[in-house]
């Protein structure tokens, strides 16, 4: 049987599957939950084609790596160019602040095929952006297949240099599995990383070029064998799009069934073209979509990425809508980009100029401009500006940063860090101890000890909840400035009692049981040294970052589900009941109570936008927040140091 490569429309049919899985994923269509696969199947197909094609070049004689990647300059980056630059006028009237830059950020390394590390970079980092907002996501998976096709091309031409008349399927067998049990273990282990790198992905392209290396040894099939191989394929990667969640582990096992399932459709058209899933695939309307496939996968998700920035819903008649010109848009560039340029004769030397090296200089020129002079009076109305500067000028961990971002050891107890009262004898009586979403509430704090002698200190660190000394050396073992900091706070809170309030992103740490107990001991220990104890509750968290600038958007309203809120905080809910029963003279002090209802709680208060991203409070927010406490609900705090036991079991 020839190897030798030539057109087939049943894989310009996989192609057009795979984009619809994912474009219908993307735009939310019911039922395709697993959509995301698609991607998968590119990987497949790409493994398989590319090899062919090295493999005719190295059999002519005819490979040479400059013409290889002057090619794949010429063949995706002049519609990547295009799209982008779309997009990015597409966005400019709309997106601020950290989402304006973080998109010029990931233009760059868009263009380079870093976008997969940038990503998985950005994404993981604390302050993370809302990833459905993010205009170029979806070209991590276009810089995972340029990455393998910096390494394959070698890979390929060096077995062939060197290994002529070996037999070299066991070692491909071997890397094969050996790729595959990398990818179930990054998915169990690290799965941010497994989705996002290529090493994890890896197998994915392998089952592609094997089939392409060893189609002359793999066996002959029959129209018979050959019908059931391929639509059993084919019905292993429909399946996969509809069943599958994006809870589920992924790649890992999970990828392989779609995955497995496009080599077997590409297999069993090697031996017969003629199949049903062969002339299923190879109907005019798929051979089609199929050939527009790369165009369709680059315009779909800058869009649908604007309208979630903005908020604005998918519902039907936006989702045809938008399919109607994504296809148009798709064609346009198909005609007049793509085979305008993708079989020019252009040295590599010129691709690589004119696509690439030029088009980096001007983005690199404009991400600059937007990160040291970024002028929001031509891209925001003036009635607005206000309410940006309010979320973006107003992040506490930045008005005090010497609180936040100093010394873990030596914290900073100078005036800096002090609220309210003076100090006697240079002792605050109260302290604020916490993460990030304690010291996002020194607003509404400072509001309670307005006018009272509480002289306040405040000690927070970014993802470093307090916990006792040795119970953090147990926690946070992993992270020596987070034990640190907690073996510095805990020397200082042995000194004398005082009253010291305790803030944290409490919903997060209680998805893992064992902070339960671990706080629950905090608590105690606190309580042994004789302070008296103010637990500060959260604040509701948002759908999604962009939606802390509601307001910014013309929303006609703003607030949440008062329901989604207390499902997210069923954890925090049993832990507060715990601790009550255990301590009931510890006070519980909930700002949730000035914006929830039954229904609904409010984002936005007396017309002021509260949030800063999902979950923390912008400082002129927490301030509102507390006036308007105090102004319902009186303040519950008593005097500090004296012999009242601060009540409840209540929360007040």
């Amino acid at each position: 049987m020839t190897a030798k490569p030539s057109y087939r429309a049943d894989i310009e049919g996989l192609r057009a599957l795979a984009v619809i899985l994912v474009i219908l994923y993307h735009f939310e269509v019911p039922g395709i939950t697993g959509g995301f696969i698609g991607v998968d199947v590119f990987f497949v197909i790409s493994g398989f084609v590319i090899t062919q094609l090295l493999e005719r070049a190295f059999e002519k004689g005819t490979f040479r790596f400059r013409e290889f990647y002057a090619r794949r300059i010429r063949r995706l980056v002049p519609v990547f160019l295009l799209v982008s630059t779309v997009t990015f006028l597409m966005i400019s009237p709309f997106y601020i602040g950290d989402a304006y830059y973080i998109f010029a950020k990931s233009w760059i390394a868009s263009l380079v095929g870093l976008s997969n590390i940038y990503y998985f970079d950005e994404l993981t980092q604390y302050f993370a952006p809302a990833t459905q907002s993010l205009s170029l996501l979806h070209t991590w998976s276009l810089a995972v297949e340029e990455q393998f096709y910096l390494i394959w091309p070698l890979a390929l031409y060096l077995a062939y240099r060197f290994g002529k008349g070996r037999n070299g399927h066991w070692p491909f067998r071997i890397t094969l599995v050996l790729t595959f049990a990398l990818s179930v273990y990054m998915a169990a282990s690290w799965p941010a990383a497994a989705y996002y790198l290529l090493p994890a992905r890896l197998f994915e392209f392998m089952l592609g070029t094997g089939v392409a290396l060893f189609s002359r040894q793999l066996p002959a099939l029959n129209r018979p064998t050959a019908e059931v191989l391929a639509g059993l394929g084919l019905a292993m990667i429909v399946a996969t799009g509809l069943l599958l969640t994006k809870h589920d582990h992924f790649p890992g096992y999970n990828a392989l069934w779609p995955t497995l399932g496009t080599a077997m459709v590409i297999y069993a058209g090697l031996h017969q073209g003629t199949t049903l899933t062969a002339r299923l695939l190879s109907l005019p309307v798929m051979v089609f979509l199929g050939g527009l496939s790369y165009s369709l996968y680059l315009w779909h998700w800058p869009p649908v990425a604007l309208l979630h920035y903005q908020l604005i819903e998918l519902t039907w008649p936006i989702r045809l809508g938008l399919m109607a010109l994504v296809v148009l848009l798709s064609w346009l560039s198909f005609r007049f980009v793509e085979n305008r340029y993708r079989h020019r004769p252009w040295s590599f030397r010129k691709s690589f100029m004119v696509f690439i090296f030029v088009p980096l200089l001007i983005i690199w020129a404009i991400q600059s401009t937007i990160r040291i002079a970024d002028d929001l009076s031509f891209r925001i109305p003036e009635e607005r500006r206000e309410l940006y500067r309010i979320i973006a000028n107003n992040n506490p961990a930045d008005l005090y940063k010497r609180c936040f971002k100093g010394d873990p050891v030596a914290f900073n107890q100078g005036k800096a860090c002090l609220f309210g009262a003076q100090p006697e004898n240079g002792q605050p009586n109260a302290m604020l101890i916490g993460d990030s979403h304690a010291i996002a509430q020194i607003g509404f704090v400072e509001q309670l000890i307005q006018d009272t002698d509480y002289s306040l200190l405040m000690v927070t660190r970014a993802s470093t909840p307090f916990l006792p000394a040795h119970i953090a050396k147990e926690v946070q073992a992993a992270d020596p400035t987070q034990v640190a900091r907690n073996q510095a706070l805990s020397d200082y809170l042995s000194e004398r009692p005082m009253t010291v309030f305790v803030g944290a992103w409490w919903s997060a740490y209680l998805e893992n049981d064992a902070f339960q107990a671990h706080f629950l001991d905090t608590i105690g220990w606190l309580k042994d040294q004789g302070h008296t104890v103010v637990m500060l509750e959260d604040v509701p968290e948002l759908p999604s970052t962009d939606f802390a600038e509601c307001l910014l958007k013309n929303m006609d309203d703003c607030s949440i589900s008062a329901t989604k809120v207390k499902e997210d905080l069923q954890n925090f809910y049993r832990f507060r009941e715990a601790a009550k029963q255990r301590f009931p003279d510890v006070q519980w002090i909930n700002p949730r109570k000035v914006l929830c209802d039954d229904q609904r709680c409010q984002t936005v208060l007396n017309g002021i936008p509260l949030y800063r991203d999902e979950s923390h409070l912008n400082h002129v927010g927490a301030i509102e927040i507390g006036k308007e406490y105090l102004e319902r609900f009186g303040n519950p705090l008593p005097e500090p140091g004296s012999a009242h036991r601060l009540s409840g079991p209540g929360s007040q």
